[in-house]
């Protein structure tokens, strides 16, 4: 999902679509959360890690 976030923003920062710079942003704030609950110790989603 954090590189799913990253090639959109590059994408949207590249066309000038803002768009896709926001939505790249979400997607590296959120696969950040799931990513720190996961190396906690927290299942996400019903699984003991995320990746």
């Amino acid at each position: 999902m954090i590189a799913l976030g990253v090639i959109l923003l590059v994408i949207g920062f590249l066309a000038g679509v803002s768009i896709l710079w926001t939505i790249g942003i979400i997607l590296i704030v959120i696969g950040a959360i799931l990513w720190i609950l996961g190396s906690v110790g927290h299942a996400v989603g019903g699984r003991r890690h995320y990746w």
